[in-house]
C-alpha cells in the first residue's frame, strides 16, 4: 500500500504542478524533494524506494537534459514535423510576423492574465482633439447633408471640399512638426465616427487619407526629403492622395499582384537616370479619380542588376505624381450609389526616378512588410469608427422611433417581436463600442495590434451589418422610402462596403484571424515553425527542442485545467474583480481553457492541414472573436466606473457573447474529422453540454427599455454621434418628439380610464380629449400636451413623397 500511495500521490502532485505551469526544473525538484521524505519514512521497503526512484531518474534526467532529449525525442519529431510542417512562404512570413501580439495572446494561453486587461490605460480625447469634434467637425457636420450629397449632387460640395482641405481633416494622424493635427488613434476615430453618423460618402474620404495610404507609409517607412516634401501637402489637401492595391486579377491575394516596375534608365526632369518603368492596372481605389499622389504597390524586378544581385526584387511601394505622363485617372466606380470618391488607375509605361520609393532603395521589395505592418493598425480605427457610427445611430433613432410609433394603441417597442430586436440593438451597440476602444487602447500604447485588429474589423462590422438589419426591420417601410427623412436606407445600402474592404470578411474569417492567429499569438506554435526553417541543423535542433517541450507543456497544464474549470463551472478560476463581473471572469477563463485545448486538438488532428479547413478555423475564429469581446465587455464596465445604469447592457451583451464564443467550440467539435475524436474532445471541453445561454426575455426586455427612453445609459451608449439642431431634420425630430410622446402617455392614460369607466363618450380622438377637458379628467395644457404630441409622432412617421418625374429632375438641378 505504501508504494501504490506514493505512486498516486506524486500523480497527482504532477498534476497540480502541471495546472499552474510550473516549470520543468522546479517541477523535477520538487518531486525529487517528495521522494527523498518519502524514502526516509522506509515505507515501501528498499524495492519499492529503489524502484521509485528508478522511475524518476529516468525520466527526469533526459528531460533536463537538452543535449540528451534532443538524441532521444526531439530531433526525430523535428524530422517528423518538417515534412508535415505547411510551406510558409516570403509573403505569409511577412504577415505573420507583421505587428505584436497583444490581448489575444491571453486569450491563445487557456490562463489569461487579468491584471493585463485591467491595467490597459483607458484611452481619453486630448484637449485640442475635443475642441476639433466640437468645432470644424460639428461644423462640418452642419454643412453636409446626406440625401442631397447622395441623390442630388452624387459628390461633397465644393464648399465642403474646400472646408475639409483648410482644417487638415486629411492630416489628422501627420505629426504637427509637417503640418498636420497629430491626433492620437481615439482622436482620429471619434472623427470617423462623427462623421459617419452624418454622412458615410464624406466618412470615407477622411478615413483614406489617414489610414494605409502615402501619409502613413511616407511617416513610418520614408526618408527625410519624402516627408519634407509631402507630408505638409499631404495635411493641408494640397495634394490628395490615393494608394493603389487592388487589380482585377488580385484581390483579396493581394500578394499576387501583376502591377510590375522593372529597373532601367530612363529621363526624368530633363536628366538621364536609373529608375523604374512601371505599369499597372488597379481598381477599387478611393480618391484615385481626385488624387494628385499615388501610393502604388507593384512586382519590381531588376534584370540589369542596376541596384543589387537580385532579379525579382519583390513586393514594392512608390510614390507616384498623377499628373506624369502614362497615367491615367478620373474615371469611377459608383459603390452601391454612394458617392465617395472611388475608380480605377492605371499606368502604362510610366518611368519615376529610383527615390520615389517609399523609404528609397533600400526599402525595395520590403513592400508587403509594410502593407502588412500598417494595416496592422489602421484596420483597427477607421472601419471600426464607421461600424460603431452606424449602430449608435441606429440604437438611438430606431429605439426612440419604436417608442413613438404606435400600432393597436401601444408603442411597437412594447411588442415583444420588436423588443427582442431592440434588445440586440441596445446590447450589440454596447459591445461593439467596447471592442473599439480596446482596440485603440493598444494602438495608443504603441502596439501594432494585427490579430487584433483583424478581429476586430471582421466582427465589428459584422454586427454592424446585423443591427442595421434589426434597425430596418423595427422602421419597416419608413426605412425603405428614400428621402431627408429616411436615416436607415443608405446606412443598409452601405453596409456590404465595410464588410468587403480591408481584408473580406469571408476569407478574415475563414483565414486569417484563426488560421494566421494560431501560429502567431500561439506561444510556441511559430518558434516551432521558426526552428523548422532554419539553415544551422545545431541552432535549428536546440531551437526547436525548447519549443516543443514548452508547447508539450502548455499543452498538458491546458487539458488539466480545462477539466478541471469545467468540472468546478470555473469557480476555482481566478477573478480580478467581486460581484456580478468576478463571475463572469470566470466564465470567460473556462471558455479559453476550452478554447486552447481545442486548439491543440484542432492541431493535432489535422496537422498542416488545418488552414484548408476553413469551415472548421471560421468557427474557432468565431470563439476567439466573441471572447476577445467579452474581454472589451468588461474592461470597458470598469473604466466607465461601473455604472448601475449599464449593468443590463452589460449582462446582456457579456452573455451573448459568451453564448457565441462556445457555438463555435461546438460547431468545431461537431465537425472535427472522425466520431472518436469529436466524442473525447466533447467529453473533454463540455463533458456536461454546452453551459452558456442566450440571454433571458426578461434581460432583453430590461436592455431593450434603455434606448426606448432618454436616461444616462442611452446618453453613454450613443455618445459621439452628431445629432443636428435643425428642427428640419428628422434625427432632431425623433429626438424632440421623443420627450413630447413621453411626456403625453400619463395624460393619455387619464383619458383611456375615463373612457373605459363611461366618464367619456365621445367619439373621435380629439372629441374625446375635448370632452375629458370639459368634464374635468384632464386639463387644457394637458389636452395641448398630447395634442401637439399628436401632430409631432405623424411627422416622424410620415415619408418623403416627390413629384412623379423627380427621377429625371434629380442630378439636373
Amino acid at each position: 500500500m505504501g508504494i501504490l500511495f506514493a505512486i498516486v500521490f506524486i500523480y497527482l502532485t504532477c498534476l497540480v504542478l502541471l495546472y499552474f505551469r510550473v516549470s520543468l526544473l522546479l517541477s523535477s525538484g520538487f518531486i525529487a524533494a517528495l521522494l527523498v521524505l518519502w524514502s526516509n519514512t522506509g515505507d515501501g521497503g528498499p524495492f519499492g524506494i529503489t524502484f521509485l526512484w528508478l522511475v524518476y531518474l529516468a525520466v527526469a534526467i533526459p528531460l533536463n537534459t537538452s543535449s540528451l532529449r534532443r538524441i532521444l525525442i526531439s530531433d526525430h519529431v523535428l524530422a517528423l514535423f518538417k515534412k508535415l510542417m505547411p510551406t510558409v512562404s516570403r509573403t505569409e512570413r511577412e504577415a505573420l510576423e507583421a505587428g505584436t501580439v497583444w490581448w489575444e495572446g491571453e486569450l491563445f494561453s487557456g490562463r489569461p492574465d487579468w491584471s493585463k486587461l485591467t491595467e490597459i490605460a483607458q484611452p481619453r480625447l486630448n484637449a485640442e482633439e475635443k475642441a476639433f469634434l466640437a468645432g470644424p467637425v460639428e461644423k462640418l457636420c452642419e454643412m453636409m447633408n446626406d440625401w442631397e450629397i447622395t441623390t442630388i449632387d452624387h459628390d461633397l460640395t465644393p464648399e465642403t471640399w474646400d472646408f475639409i482641405k483648410k482644417e487638415k481633416f486629411f492630416g489628422m494622424i501627420i505629426p504637427k512638426e509637417y503640418g498636420g493635427l497629430g491626433f492620437s488613434a481615439l482622436g482620429h476615430s471619434e472623427v470617423v465616427l462623427k462623421v459617419a453618423s452624418r454622412s458615410l460618402a464624406a466618412a470615407v474620404t477622411l478615413m483614406v487619407p489617414n489610414s494605409l495610404g502615402p501619409a502613413e507609409l511616407i511617416m513610418h517607412y520614408g526618408t527625410d526629403e519624402q516627408k519634407k516634401k509631402y507630408l505638409p501637402t499631404l495635411a493641408n489637401g494640397t495634394d490628395v492622395p490615393c494608394f493603389g492595391l487592388t487589380e482585377p486579377l488580385a484581390g483579396s491575394d493581394a500578394s499576387s499582384i501583376s502591377s510590375s516596375g522593372v529597373v532601367t534608365k530612363g529621363t526624368f526632369g530633363g536628366k538621364e537616370v536609373t529608375g523604374i518603368r512601371l505599369n499597372w492596372d488597379k481598381r477599387y481605389i478611393t480618391l484615385a479619380p481626385v488624387c494628385t499622389v499615388m501610393g502604388l504597390a507593384f512586382r519590381l524586378y531588376d534584370p540589369d542588376h542596376l541596384i543589387g544581385d537580385t532579379e525579382d526584387i519583390g513586393i514594392t511601394v512608390c510614390l507616384c505624381p498623377a499628373d506624369l505622363p502614362g497615367v491615367s485617372v478620373g474615371e469611377i466606380h459608383d459603390p452601391l450609389g454612394i458617392p465617395f470618391s472611388n475608380g480605377p488607375t492605371r499606368g502604362k509605361d510610366v518611368f519615376i526616378p529610383l527615390d520615389f520609393i517609399v523609404g528609397g532603395v533600400k526599402q525595395a521589395g520590403k513592400g508587403w512588410k509594410m502593407l502588412m505592418e500598417r494595416l496592422a493598425v489602421g484596420r483597427g480605427i477607421s472601419l471600426p469608427g464607421l461600424s460603431v457610427a452606424s449602430v449608435k445611430l441606429a440604437c438611438r433613432s430606431v429605439g426612440a422611433y419604436a417608442r413613438i410609433r404606435t400600432q393597436f394603441r401601444m408603442p411597437i417597442g412594447r411588442f415583444e417581436g420588436v423588443e427582442e430586436a431592440l434588445a440586440y440593438l441596445c446590447g450589440n451597440t454596447y459591445s461593439i463600442e467596447a471592442a473599439r476602444l480596446l482596440t485603440i487602447s493598444a494602438i495608443q500604447s504603441g502596439e501594432t495590434p494585427a490579430l487584433a485588429s483583424a478581429i476586430t474589423k471582421q466582427y465589428l462590422t459584422e454586427r454592424m451589418r446585423n443591427s442595421v438589419n434589426r434597425g430596418m426591420d423595427i422602421q419597416g417601410g419608413a426605412a425603405i422610402v428614400l428621402g431627408p427623412r429616411n436615416f436607415m436606407g443608405r446606412m443598409y445600402q452601405s453596409v456590404p462596403i465595410s464588410i468587403t474592404v480591408e481584408g473580406a470578411n469571408i476569407l478574415t474569417r475563414t483565414l486569417i484571424v484563426f488560421g494566421q492567429g494560431v501560429m502567431r499569438a500561439h506561444p510556441f506554435v511559430f518558434k516551432e515553425i521558426e526552428a523548422a526553417a532554419d539553415p544551422d541543423r545545431n541552432k535549428s535542433s536546440a531551437k526547436f527542442d525548447q519549443a516543443f517541450f514548452g508547447h508539450i507543456g502548455f499543452a498538458l497544464s491546458n487539458f488539466i485545467r480545462v477539466f478541471v474549470s469545467q468540472i468546478t463551472r470555473g469557480y476555482l478560476l481566478p477573478s480580478p474583480t467581486g460581484g456580478f463581473t468576478g463571475r463572469y471572469y470566470q466564465k470567460l477563463g473556462a471558455m479559453s481553457s476550452a478554447f486552447a485545448v481545442t486548439t491543440e486538438a484542432a492541431m493535432m488532428l489535422l496537422g498542416g492541414g488545418l488552414r484548408r479547413k476553413e469551415k472548421l478555423s471560421g468557427r474557432l475564429a468565431d470563439c476567439l472573436g466573441n471572447m476577445y469581446i467579452a474581454s472589451a465587455i468588461l474592461k470597458k464596465f470598469e473604466d466607465d466606473g461601473r455604472p448601475e445604469e449599464d449593468i443590463p447592457m452589460v449582462k446582456w451583451s457579456f452573455e451573448e457573447a459568451l453564448y457565441e464564443a462556445q457555438e463555435g467550440l461546438n460547431g468545431f467539435i461537431d465537425n472535427v474529422p472522425g466520431s472518436i475524436a469529436s466524442a473525447m474532445l466533447r467529453a473533454l471541453v463540455f463533458p456536461f453540454g454546452p453551459p452558456f445561454k442566450l440571454p433571458s426575455d426578461k434581460l432583453g426586455h430590461k436592455v431593450a427599455g434603455i434606448i426606448l427612453s432618454p436616461g444616462a445609459a442611452r446618453e453613454r451608449l450613443t455618445r459621439g454621434i452628431y445629432i443636428p439642431e435643425n428642427k428640419e431634420e428628422q434625427i432632431r425630430r425623433i429626438e424632440d418628439t421623443l420627450e413630447m410622446v413621453i411626456a403625453a402617455e400619463p395624460v393619455e392614460k387619464k383619458v383611456r380610464s375615463a373612457i373605459k369607466e363611461g366618464k367619456i363618450e365621445s367619439a373621435g380622438r380629439e372629441a374625446q380629449f375635448e370632452e375629458a377637458v370639459t368634464s374635468g379628467v384632464i386639463t387644457k395644457e394637458e389636452k395641448e400636451i398630447v395634442l401637439n404630441a399628436d401632430k409631432a409622432r405623424f411627422e416622424v412617421v410620415s415619408v418623403d413623397e416627390f413629384p412623379k418625374d423627380f427621377r429625371e429632375r434629380k442630378g439636373k438641378e
